[in-house]
């Protein structure tokens, strides 16, 4: 947590107006629509008492119900990953609610009313593939086979891809909003998770050229950071032919070398300023008062976890215990968990992508039955 220091703004009467004298402005809520009010999320929220999946479950409900009510789109950090995770918690909290599937479809349909081009620029492209893979985890989890819909979502998804073999996103905010590299990442998951899809298509398929090309682009492209590293690693542990062996080894390793003594990890650690996007957060994150040793944080701490565990890292492995516990522990009043923002310290939504891996995490390894 950063030190807020008040500047002297003003005086009275000869006397410097101290800074209790001042107005306190109320935070704004995280997620506000019609019933649903989610409190600002801040460092300061204390823990509970004792971890609760109901509490838990319903934080990451009214979050993506609030921002697809109010915002009425499909973003990286909301709704987008509440459709990656929530399905594959059906089995535990319940089947999300259909009409955010429909959501995603309409919003699918809107996109392809613009022309071409449009379509290729800025975050689209991305934009695109999280759909897409949000469609293919309900097809897993809830419908158990491949719906129309998916298969239509990813065809569109590979119709925007560039001709490096990657999907165009923006570069201004980290870390889902930061390289083409991450977007494509993101494409490789949607069409490996897919149930049936690749294996699916026939050799006359021009859609197989273009996996091909996707896959050619994350072999031979460097990884500007760690965390570029673990999103690869993520997509090889659905897509076959991205790493070999010995690769896969390094980029466990990759993450290893990152966790914190009390289990946890931080997303500060796996990039350093200047590499996040175009490097416009530097500023900002060389400024804050633990940048030579930032804390654990649960969106990096969750998502490692994942990740470690669908490639093949035991739950019993006593580091990824370590890591359960710390999650189990810092869980907060409001149901979720708490991450600063790499990008501005407003409303911290990478706490609610947080929460959603974290959630995923504790499912990962065996610690919600």
């Amino acid at each position: 947590m950063s030190l807020m220091v008040l500047p002297v703004v003003g005086c009275l009467l000869g006397s410097a107006l101290v800074a209790s004298d001042l107005p306190v402005k109320p935070a704004r809520p995280q997620y506000k629509f019609e019933r649903i009010l989610i409190p600002a999320a801040s460092a300061d929220e204390p823990l509970l008492e004792k971890f609760s999946l109901t509490s838990a479950a319903k934080y990451l409900d009214d979050g993506a119900a609030a921002w697809t009510g109010q915002r009425k789109c499909v973003s990286c950090h909301t709704n987008g990953i509440y459709l990656e995770v929530r399905p594959s918690l059906s089995g535990l909290v319940g089947t999300p609610p259909r009409s955010m599937r429909q959501f995603f479809c309409g919003q699918l349909d809107q996109l392809r009313t613009l022309d071409h081009g449009e379509l290729l620029s800025g975050i689209r492209p991305t934009q695109i593939a999280l759909i897409a893979r949000g469609l293919a985890e309900w097809d897993v989890h809830v419908e158990r086979k491949l719906t129309p819909e998916t298969d239509s979502a990813l065809r569109t998804m590979f119709d925007v891809q560039s001709e490096d073999g990657s999907w165009n996103n923006q570069d201004c905010w980290p870390p889902l909003e930061s390289s083409s590299y991450h977007g494509t990442t993101v494409a490789a998951m949607a069409a490996a998770t897919a149930p049936g899809w690749l294996a699916g298509l026939s050799d006359s398929d021009p859609v197989q050229a273009k996996v091909k090309k996707l896959k050619s682009y994350l072999r031979q492209t460097k990884p500007r950071h760690d965390y570029a590293r673990l999103c690869l690693l993520a997509a090889a542990t659905r897509m076959d032919g991205l790493v070999d062996d010995h690769r896969r080894a390094e980029l466990i390793a990759s993450i290893w070398k990152h966790q914190h003594q009390d289990g946890g990890w931080s997303i500060r650690d796996f990039s350093v300023p200047e590499h996040w996007g175009r490097g416009n957060r530097a500023a900002k994150l060389r400024a804050e008062i633990d940048f030579a040793a930032p804390t654990s944080d649960a969106y990096q701490t969750g998502l490692c976890v994942v990740v470690l565990r669908d490639a093949g890292i035991a739950a019993n492995d006593p580091r990824i215990q370590k890591a359960a516990e710390w999650l189990m522990s810092n869980q907060r009043q409001s149901g979720r968990w708490w991450t600063r923002s790499l990008n501005t310290d407003g409303y911290h939504f990478i706490s609610y992508s947080g929460s959603c891996y974290a959630l995923l995490a504790l499912a990962k390894c065996n610690m919600l039955r």
